[in-house]
């Protein structure tokens, strides 16, 4: 066998056999070069191997690589199951060989820098870069394209004959498809074609278009939204979530879109997201509403105007590890969720809190660190429409200081151990309506505090097993307004005037504790199943004494008969509440358990004995107030919780016991129970929660959480509802797709996939014996696949006392591979609903869609 060499044979035609002998096929690098020529016929090296072997015709100047031929030129590869070079032309041809039962196979795989082509055949000129391809196949962005014939012109133009080109995963046996006779297809950039015709399941539709034009940018490009078709009774035909898309940058979008219907009402929405890696992350989502119902004149006219602001930003920690900033932002007017026209998510009308808080925080390294925090926050009761902002609140406190311990060493024992720290906070807190919401009143109700505390503490050992603390506390509050209370003759009653100008007052407390954990362990036998029981009790007794702050009390005119007998506080309605007038000497008591068992592991193989939380805590506490004259002892309050099944259910429980009788009016009474005639303690209240999530899986990190409706408030569960993004309805409403790693599944399992979340709470009040359970209801979300293209789920519940099912919500989709199809459905309620959808999934054709919801006629509230 001839040695290879980079020089062509002498010989007019050479082949190599192949037998078991041979090595493996190496890289053979060629360079042609003409002595009578300075400049070669090749700008580069040409690479090549193959496993069967390579003919060289010096005579035809052709060389043949058969079998898993491959070819490497420039940025060009190439491979095929048989590459036939002709360095005469300058070209190369390839295309695919039989197998040993007849069929094609090794098609040819032609790639040049970014862009792939898998075609039967092909015909390539290395010097011009000029090729013919038969049946070629190619990715472009979300497109898949198949062509009888492809002409390359340049390395950035192709033209195509007889095209077809979808999203569809398999392009010989695409779902559907979109027919075109003329394909302009420039990689990375755009493809234009002539008249297109859409075709499903081979059948084609009436659907076509003269010309159309894809963008194929890897960028984002701003564009069009297509609105949807949708009417409703009251308001008339609309148009909703149409308008415009501003790629504004590689780090920043902002989408526009509006509804507009034929009675006057609309809604415009501004959503905008930006990241940045390793700097920030977060988006901002803008929604204005004008509702109308009816026309103008009729009874039942109504009109609304909501809007709703959601902000959320996330600074990366490794952009700064000193300072940080984070928003999450939730506001708006109270009605919106329950007014809104085209909200994200059906069970958001049931949530009636909107909370908010922007915060930034910085840290000092200096000795002793330094942390300073700037946020303002928001509470909104959607119900009362009653808000709460601090605008801003600051916080600054300086770490912990041990006066007397050594630099180096343990510090043990009562003055090492002495340590103190210093904090500021002080707000700007706003207490308004929706009524009253950033108008003037707003900031003239406006109340600043600062409060300056200095604890001061110490902890040590007493007999060895005695773990026992000690602190002291400064407190000084300033106010920049107090009150000033007095009995006003025109309106016959008290009044309260604010008086401006700044004022303080200084309290001081004393607390201390002392606490042991003890251990034990009941053994049952290394025989039993049941092993041992493990008992940990942990003891607390602490004591905290509060004298009192008379000196900060005046007296006032109650009926203005001129006796000043009532007082008050001119520290009263502060944001950091007032002086106490009353001393407070307090004895507190806790007991805290958790059981553990050691039970037999199932599996023999395992030598171990595995372990099982039986009650991770039972709390029991009370307290005794030794300046009281009566009722000294304080109700004791009884929790606890465990888990079940691996971990999945989560019980919690509670009481509280009261050792004292009532009377006949409901009031306690300085008796003990039990010498009433009733038992040692009286349960006045209790209260448990079950909450159980589970799947035929166990897969807890691959559940999808609802993230918009914990947003806007809600859970992050489906118990309220799955979210629905109506501006774009192609992601899924259960869990995430499968990966294209995954197996397929079988047309039928005998153990359907499924999921479930379940959450019960049980409430009984006996306050002044009436034994009534106050609540009890329960609320459950499953989800399950009927075959492994359908997908059901349901989110209920039902009320006991009220006896009423609550929020119901049916959902059905089905995947359609490249498509999606759902139906979301809430059947009955204070406002039904139901939307169906049907849509491509890939974003570049995401237009073509159809979206129909109707929602029934409703009065605004």
């Amino acid at each position: 066998m001839p040695k290879k060499t980079n020089s062509f044979p002498s010989k007019n035609q050479e082949t190599k056999p192949v037998n078991d002998t041979l090595p493996k096929p190496e890289l053979i690098e060629v360079k042609v070069t003409d002595s009578l020529k300075k400049k070669p016929l090749l700008e580069s090296k040409i690479k090549r191997k193959a496993v069967d072997y390579e003919k060289f015709d010096q005579k035809k100047k052709l060389i043949t690589l058969y079998n898993k031929a491959e070819v490497y030129y420039q940025d060009i590869e190439l491979k095929s199951g048989i590459i036939v070079i002709d360095y005469n032309k300058n070209e190369v041809y390839a295309g695919r060989i039989k197998d040993s039962t007849g069929a094609y196979t090794q098609r040819p795989v032609f790639k040049q820098g970014n862009n792939v082509v898998e075609p039967d055949s092909i015909r390539f000129n290395y010097k011009t870069k000029k090729a013919l391809v038969w049946n070629s196949r190619t990715d472009q962005g979300e497109f898949k394209v198949k062509a009888e014939v492809t002409k390359k012109e340049n390395d950035s133009v192709y033209f195509m004959k007889n095209a077809r080109f979808t999203t569809a995963k398999d392009i010989d046996d695409p779902e559907y498809y979109f027919k075109t006779n003329k394909v302009k297809l420039v990689p990375g950039k755009k493809v234009v074609v002539g008249f297109t015709n859409m075709v499903i399941a081979d059948v084609p539709t009436p659907l076509a278009l003269p010309f159309a034009f894809f963008p194929m940018t890897e960028k984002a490009r701003s564009g069009l939204i297509i609105p949807s078709y949708n009417d409703s009774n009251t308001r008339g035909f609309s148009l909703q979530n149409g308008g415009y898309y501003f790629a504004l940058s590689d780090n920043y979008d902002l989408a526009v879109l509006c509804d507009y219907y034929t009675n006057g009402s609309y809604a415009m929405r501004f959503e905008s997201s930006c990241a940045k890696k390793y700097k920030f992350s977060g988006n901002v989502n803008i929604r204005i509403e004008n509702i109308i119902e009816s026309e103008r004149g009729y009874l039942d006219y109504r009109r609304s105007n909501n809007y709703n602001i959601q902000w959320s930003h996330t600074k990366d920690a490794k952009s700064n590890p000193n300072s940080r900033f984070s928003a999450a932002v939730n506001l708006g007017t109270s009605k919106y969720f329950i007014n809104s026209l085209n909200q994200s998510n059906v069970g958001s009308r049931l949530n009636n809190t909107l909370s908010s808080s922007i915060s930034y925080s910085k840290t000092f390294n200096s000795v002793p660190q330094v942390n300073l925090t700037l946020a303002a926050t928001h509470s909104q009761n959607t119900n009362t429409e009653q808000i709460s902002m601090t605008l801003p609140t600051m916080t600054l406190s300086v770490d912990r200081i041990y006066p007397f311990a050594p630099k180096d060493g343990l510090k043990k024992g009562f003055f090492k151990n002495i340590n103190l720290q210093y904090n500021l906070r002080g707000e700007n807190r706003i207490e308004t309506t929706d009524s009253l919401f950033f108008k003037p009143q707003m900031f003239r109700d406006a109340r600043v505090g600062f409060q300056h505390s200095i604890p001061l503490s110490t902890n040590f050992k007493v007999f060895k097993y005695l773990s026992a603390t000690t602190s002291m506390n400064y407190n000084e509050v300033w106010y920049l307004k107090t009150i000033k209370r007095q009995f006003n003759p025109t309106r016959n009653a008290v009044v309260d005037t604010d008086v401006q100008g700044f004022d303080a007052f200084r309290t001081y407390s004393f607390s201390a504790g002392l606490g042991t954990t003890i251990y034990g362990t009941f053994n049952f036998g290394e025989t039993k199943k049941i092993k041992a029981i493990r008992h940990v009790m942990r003891p607390n007794v602490s004591y905290s004494y509060t004298p009192s702050f008379s000196k900060y009390y005046d007296t006032y005119d109650a009926d203005g008969s001129g006796t000043m007998i009532k007082e008050y506080t001119r520290f009263d309605k502060g944001i950091f509440g007032a002086p106490g007038k009353n001393m407070s000497n307090n004895l507190g008591f806790n007991l805290s358990n958790t059981f553990e068992a050691k039970v037999t592991d199932k599996d023999s193989t395992k030598t171990e004995p595995r372990k099982v939380m039986l009650l991770n805590n039972l709390n029991f506490s009370t307290s005794y107030d030794i300046t009281a004259d009566s009722l000294k002892w304080s109700p004791m309050r009884v929790s606890g919780g465990t888990q079940f099944f691996k971990q999945k259910m989560n019980v919690n429980f509670g009481m509280t016991l009261d050792p004292y009788a009532i009377s006949n009016s409901g009031k306690r009474i300085n008796t003990w129970n039990i010498d009433n005639g009733g038992s040692l303690f009286r349960m006045t209240s209790a209260n448990m929660t079950l909450n159980y999530a589970f799947s035929s899986k166990d897969l807890e990190d691959g559940e999808k959480k609802n993230t918009q409706g914990e947003r806007n408030g809600g859970r992050e569960d489906d118990l309220f509802g799955s979210n629905t993004d109506l501006s774009d309805r192609r992601q899924s409403q259960f869990k995430e797709d499968a990966t294209e790693s995954e197996p397929p599944t079988e047309f039928f399992k005998y153990k359907l996939p499924w999921d479930m979340n379940l959450a019960y709470s049980l409430t009984f009040s006996n306050n002044n014996r009436e034994k009534k359970i106050t609540g009890n209801s329960v609320m459950v979300s499953m989800n399950t696949d009927l075959t492994p293209k359908w997908k059901i789920g349901v989110s209920t519940g039902y009320d006991f006392v009220q006896k009423g099912v609550t929020f119901t919500q049916l959902r059905f989709e089905r995947d359609l591979l490249s498509w999606r199809m759902d139906f979301n459905w809430v059947p009955f309620g204070d406002n039904p609903y139901w939307g169906f959808f049907i849509g491509i999934k890939a974003g570049v054709l995401s237009d073509i869609k159809w979206d129909k919801r109707n929602q029934t006629d409703r009065t605004l509230k």
